[in-house]
């Protein structure tokens, strides 16, 4: 374990690698940690890269850097603390590779601040939130899916993440990669992290943000502004889908023409928390744009 100190965050992350290794950030989603990571970051280091796996705000040991700053999960903050990262370990122009939160905001920061990254590996696409979209309804297998992101919308669903948060986070595990038969002590490793003080206050107002009821960071209102505009992604990247993941049906191929550099997608047969379930495939997509841009 290893902390890195920025003007937001006090950012907990995991090394694997050579120091002098090429560079690559791999970011976890909701409700995972870095240990969706791990045999992704040992295959990698194994190629020579040096890998950082942080946890995102609210999860592990992270911690925020004031008690006054606002416990924002909206997509503009969690790009930043990317590109805020890279910048403190002076990382020069990494790959990014995330899925689910690491993924939305590993595609923010690409999309943002494409001269500071080497490429992207995405799972689900082009992952960048439709803020505007998502107020309105979706197909109803869809919304049934999204359960917990209309539960979240109400100060009960504030109160059950509160005094349920392991028992909520396994039942998504298993609703979101139903073909996936993790052991009990994969999940346990990975729940910790959702005792962070911030945990909750974050989630919500990731989910409320996204759904157009609360509002933002007022300093992150510029930024919002230019991903409601749909950036393209300019960075050579690799976009994957798992032909399991009730919260992708169809996946995400009509997404090309949202990459206007070198792409490819691939599709593998798992669930949403790909890198864990197929390390193998998630790790081959990172060595893929690492052969493009070595």
């Amino acid at each position: 374990m290893k902390f890195v100190d920025t003007a937001a965050l006090r950012i907990a992350f995991i090394e694997h690698g050579a120091p002098d290794g090429w560079p690559v950030v791999l970011s976890h989603g909701f409700p995972y940690d870095v240990h969706a990571f791990d045999d992704v970051a040992s295959i990698l280091a194994s190629a020579g890269a040096r890998v950082i796996v942080p946890y995102a705000r609210g999860f592990g040991p992270t911690r925020f850097a004031a008690a006054d700053t606002m416990r924002s999960g909206q997509q503009a903050a969690r790009g930043a603390d990317i590109l805020a990262l890279c910048e403190a370990l002076v990382l020069v122009r990494p790959l990014l590779a995330g899925f689910d939160w690491g993924g939305n905001a590993s595609c923010v920061a690409a999309a943002l601040w494409p001269e500071r990254f080497g490429g992207l590996v995405s799972y689900a696409g082009y992952d960048i939130i439709d803020v505007d979209a998502q107020r309105f309804a979706v197909e109803p297998a869809l919304e049934r899916a999204y359960w917990y992101q209309h539960l979240f919308q109400t100060e009960r669903g504030r109160d059950g993440l509160e005094k349920h948060r392991r028992a909520l986070c396994h039942m998504l595990w298993r609703e979101m990669s139903p073909d996936w038969a993790f052991d009990e002590a994969t999940f346990a490793r990975s729940a910790g992290a959702f005792e962070n003080p911030d945990f909750v206050a974050v989630v919500i107002h990731c989910y409320r943000f996204n759904a157009g009821r609360e509002e933002g960071d007022p300093a992150l209102r510029p930024l919002e502004a230019l991903l409601a505009k749909k950036p393209p992604i300019t960075v050579p990247t690799v976009t994957l889908d798992g032909t399991a993941d009730p919260l992708k049906p169809g996946g995400t191929a009509g997404h090309a023409p949202l990459f206007v550099g070198r792409h490819t997608h691939r599709a593998v047969a798992g669930g949403h928390n790909l890198p864990q379930q197929h390390p193998q495939a998630f790790a081959e997509a990172v060595l893929t744009l690492r052969g493009w841009t070595a």
